[in-house]
């Protein structure tokens, strides 16, 4: 689903919960807890400014026209997107580069950039926020481009958005009286969710997290983003994510990637003279000429993946089931450029039922985690959660229920 239909999602979402956790007419309620949204991949928007370092695409001055002229809007770009001319310059503003002696991901040279409103729905796409939006419903935006790495290894943005989110938690928790907050994250939402959680300490997870809701998301990666990353054709040229492969650029696809812990050595991704299982990644990734970045890959995302574990909260996973979903691309001729042949297996159109079984052996697994549940939507895809409206009334009740429990 493309991310200008994702955006509207999201601020139903934050509707329908803002409405399950917000006493009618007014009136106060000592039970009600406050929620913090984690969104989707893409709908957390972003600020830029460019400085004198900055230098345009050659051929392109234009593109340095916002050059002292203070913050705009980098993603979602409503204006670029819509203008062919400013397209390269979009993009060469949204990739980002990798440092090897920071040995960290940065920015393009010249380009600052910011999350837009953070805290607050209104960052989500959408500069109308939720209902009660700042009062008991915040929105932990964050630089999806963005990525962790394992414990002592350089990740400056995503370490900073997870030391935001915990303020934010914090903040929620003492302008509702002290309440613990319910947590929710949507999609590539819970892989930040997940991290976040790991990486607080338990007493504070224990005193500030009522609940931990978590929503199309598994534990493993997913097969989807393999095609985004093997062909530069993998969507319309309209998308700047795709265009001049910016988002190959981003960290955030590596993380993403299937786990060998959860695809084993299953081929992922064939062709007539190799076939590529969750173990043969990096090879892939050579092979499709991306040679700097296959040992990143094995040195910063492959170690999170595997060392995800369960979040030690109370849990509740929602995801969709019933509809085919990618478990394997063929790429006969070796031809990456070309529409693979997609084979499928059971999920939610996105992500396949074994991410969301993986997901549910890890937590149930850890003997300290205590209440989890899975919930499995039928025929309802990876963004209908969000949509639906079955899934919707579905998403109310269990906030409602949460509201109600007492542990």
């Amino acid at each position: 689903m493309m991310p200008h239909l994702i955006f509207p999602l999201l601020a139903c979402l934050c509707f329908f919960l803002a409405s399950c956790t917000s006493p009618a007419h007014g009136e106060t309620s000592p039970g009600l807890y406050p929620v913090v949204l984690v969104p989707c991949y893409t709908c957390s928007n972003l600020d830029a400014r460019l400085t004198d370092e900055y230098q345009p695409p050659p051929g392109m001055p234009w593109c340095g026209a916002m050059k002292g002229k203070g913050w705009f809007r980098l993603w979602k770009n409503q204006t670029a997107l819509q203008d062919p001319r400013l397209m390269p310059c979009y993009a060469d503003q949204l990739r980002l580069v990798y440092d090897h002696t920071a040995d960290d991901y940065r920015n393009a040279p010249g380009v600052e950039t910011r999350v837009v409103a953070f805290g607050s729905t209104r960052g989500f796409g959408s500069d109308d926020p939720a209902m009660k939006d700042g009062e008991n419903m915040f929105g932990a935006n964050y630089d999806f481009r963005y990525a962790a790495a394992p414990p002592r290894q350089p990740s400056d943005v995503f370490d900073s958005d997870l030391s935001r989110i915990r303020d934010l938690v914090e903040h929620a928790s003492r302008k509702n009286g002290g309440k613990p907050v319910i947590f929710v994250s949507h999609a590539f939402g819970g892989y930040l969710a997940l991290e976040f959680l790991s990486r607080s300490p338990l007493s504070w997870r224990q005193r500030l997290i009522k609940h931990y809701l978590m929503l199309s998301r598994g534990d493993g990666g997913d097969v989807v983003i393999l095609r985004t990353i093997a062909s530069a054709n993998a969507g319309p040229s309209s998308n700047v994510l795709f265009y001049a492969n910016t988002s190959r650029s981003f960290a955030s696809p590596l993380a993403a990637l299937a786990s060998p812990r959860v695809f084993g050595h299953a081929p992922l991704v064939v062709t007539r003279d190799k076939n590529y299982s969750a173990f043969e990644l990096s090879d892939l990734l050579s092979d499709l000429g991306f040679s700097d970045v296959a040992p990143r890959y094995l040195r910063r995302a492959l170690p999170v993946t595997l060392g995800i574990r369960a979040p030690l909260v109370l849990t509740t996973t929602v995801v969709g089931v019933g509809l085919p979903s990618p478990v394997r691309l063929t790429y006969w001729d070796g031809d990456f450029g070309k529409v693979p042949q997609v084979a499928n297996d059971d999920g939610d159109g996105f992500m396949n039922f074994e991410v969301v079984s993986a997901s549910r052996t890890v937590i149930d697994n850890e003997p300290d985690q205590g209440y989890f549940k899975l919930i499995l939507l039928p025929n309802v895809t990876h963004y209908g959660v969000v949509s639906d409206d079955f899934a919707l009334t579905r998403l109310v009740e269990i906030v409602a229920e949460i509201n109600q429990s007492t542990s």
